[in-house]
């Protein structure tokens, strides 16, 4: 007779459940703004204070989904400079801006502002802007 073994069993299995977004979109806005217009009482239309109100929090939402949107796009490009310059570290870089020139070996990447600056093992900082070589480090 041939058993199954119980780790095999679909009750092991971790469960999973998703909900629906419970937020509304613009697009829900407008179809609940587009109803209301179209099931108003013709001897009560809507007041004109109400409607402004209605369309003044309908650009709300529109401007605060777009903002969101265009940070998320921001956060996604600086998330990925940071994970491309760090395949320098441990490589050797040579550099040159308006002052002076050097070379030294990637200790550590870091991000001041929108700028993403290269540590050496030296101590010193210096910008991505200015690398002008990258080689294997001896």
């Amino acid at each position: 007779m041939t058993t199954i073994d119980s780790s095999l069993l679909l009750t092991n299995k971790p469960t999973t459940t998703s909900t629906g977004n419970s937020s509304l979109g613009k697009d829900e806005f407008l179809k609940i703004l587009m109803t209301q217009l179209q099931n108003q009482d013709p001897l009560n239309p809507m007041q004109d204070k109400e409607f402004i109100a209605q369309m003044a929090q309908f650009s709300t939402l529109e401007q605060t989904t777009n903002m969101a949107s265009m940070l998320e796009k921001f956060l996604n490009i600086q998330s990925d400079s940071l994970l491309k310059y760090s395949e320098l570290i441990g490589k050797q870089v040579d550099w040159k801006n308006d002052e002076e020139s050097g070379s030294g070996i990637v200790k550590s990447i870091k991000q001041n502002g929108t700028e993403i600056v290269l540590e050496l093992e030296s101590g010193e900082e210096v910008s991505s802007n200015s690398v002008i070589e990258v080689s294997k480090a001896e």
